[in-house]
């Protein structure tokens, strides 16, 4: 069945002759013709009685115009969408670790769209699954979080998976908690003076070529007896602001996150690992205006709380 022979049948159907049809369409007669004969045939049915006076609908092909009409219909929009609008849809998308600064950036950007029509995907997730995000799941942009001493080990994979990179930041893990928690008013915080507390800590670190049980023992000092493990930033703050014995380890949370959450952010001076976040991307792919943008919105937010 051919979309063009509808065409022709629904026009003829219209105007009542293959004559007024032929001069709507700019299709010779004897075309149109021969485009419902092919018609006729596919469905085996017939569409129009021919008689000297023209062409008219048979009972089975009113019904057969009943669907034509939705069918071009449905056509139409679809050209109008993808083909005739001035208005075309932008679409943009980031999978990255739990960070409230990116979170802080992205919601910048997104009132930086104005009455643009967008689609924005944000996605929080481990090192991992940000990796797979781009290469299966059509992700264009990727933020990696790792521990300096993996800088080999992630480098390396990228350039096996074909992804560009470059480094967003550099940084070491603040300690976050209640303004209620009786840590919040001193002035210098051990590893021993958290060992009592209750730590919230996210359950899916990821190094490639590293088992995962090395991994979380490097990551989470061994003193702590009590943890919380969670998915969601949104959750974590939650058990922060209203459980007192809580703690946990993150990047640097934007002044106006704390004060929502009534937390407090604590540096360890024991605490000496550094953390890198890298901007990822296919290595074939050409950057969107609105990847720029909110790159730029990226860096002006990490130079403010990094």
């Amino acid at each position: 069945m051919n979309i063009l022979h509808i065409r022709y049948a629904y026009e003829v159907a219209k105007s009542g002759s293959l004559k007024n049809a032929s001069e709507k369409l700019f299709v010779a007669v004897p075309n149109i013709s021969r485009g419902i004969k092919e018609l006729e045939s596919s469905l085996g049915i017939t569409i129009f009685e021919r008689t000297a006076k023209g062409m008219h609908l048979t009972p089975e092909g009113e019904e057969f115009m009943q669907y034509a009409k939705q069918v071009l219909k449905m056509l139409g929009e679809m050209e109008t969408l993808y083909k005739g609008s001035d208005r075309k849809k932008h679409h943009f998308s980031i999978s990255g670790p739990r960070a409230s600064y990116i979170a802080e950036a992205f919601a910048e950007f997104s009132k930086a769209i104005g009455k643009e029509e967008t689609e924005l995907f944000y996605k929080e997730t481990n090192s991992k699954r940000t990796i797979r995000n781009i290469l299966e799941h059509d992700y264009k942009l990727g933020i990696l979080r790792y521990a300096a001493p993996y800088d080999v080990y992630f480098k390396n994979t990228l350039k096996e998976k074909n992804l560009q990179y470059e480094l967003v930041t550099e940084f070491s893990y603040q300690l976050v908690m209640s303004r209620e928690n009786p840590l919040a008013g001193l002035d210098n915080i051990s590893f021993d003076d958290l060992a009592s507390y209750i730590e919230v800590a996210h359950a899916d670190p990821y190094v490639p070529s590293l088992p995962l049980s090395t991994v979380v023992k490097e990551e989470l000092p061994d003193n702590i007896s009590r943890r919380i493990y969670v998915f969601e930033r949104a959750s974590q703050f939650e058990l922060l602001s209203r459980n007192p014995e809580t703690f946990m380890w993150a990047s640097p949370i934007p002044h106006n996150l704390l004060e929502r959450y009534s937390l407090v952010q604590k540096s360890c001076a024991q605490n000496t690992r550094r953390y890198r976040d890298l901007l990822i991307y296919p290595s074939d792919y050409e950057l969107t205006e609105l990847d720029r943008r909110f790159i730029d919105i990226l860096g002006q937010v990490k130079d403010k709380y990094l």
